[in-house]
């Protein structure tokens, strides 16, 4: 493992955290018929997400690389649903900027650690 690829997996684990603390304090404010809708949707992804992070610090590394594909999904879901509650406007414009980057960053810190070059993919 690359001195960039063990960087990025030790800084990916506060960024995640830090990002499901935002999404547990901000989502809880979603009008009530959409906190057990889409905050559920987008709380249980975060944490699914951060979930196969530690995974994959737990296992072989012939698995590992499967685990991380797996995060990696689970990262573009969490965007979907970032950019439906974008849609329906339960983020205001500066709360979305401000996920966006959050989810951004991450997901150049997984690309890292998974060993190859990551799209710059946004939130859109």
């Amino acid at each position: 493992m690359s001195d960039k690829q063990q960087a990025s997996e030790f800084v990916i684990y506060p960024k995640t955290y830090d990002l499901i603390l935002w999404l547990m304090q901000t989502t809880v404010n979603f009008p009530k018929s959409q906190r057990f809708v889409m905050a559920k949707r987008v709380q249980d992804t975060a944490v699914d997400f951060y979930d196969y992070l530690i995974a994959a610090r737990k296992v072989d590394v012939q698995q590992r690389k499967q685990v991380l594909l797996r995060a990696d999904v689970k990262l573009e879901v969490l965007r979907m649903h970032l950019r439906l509650c974008r849609e329906l406007k339960l983020f205001s414009p500066e709360q979305y900027r401000h996920v966006s980057q959050m989810v951004t960053e991450i997901g150049r810190l997984l690309g890292s650690w998974r060993g190859g070059k990551k799209p710059d993919s946004q939130v859109q």
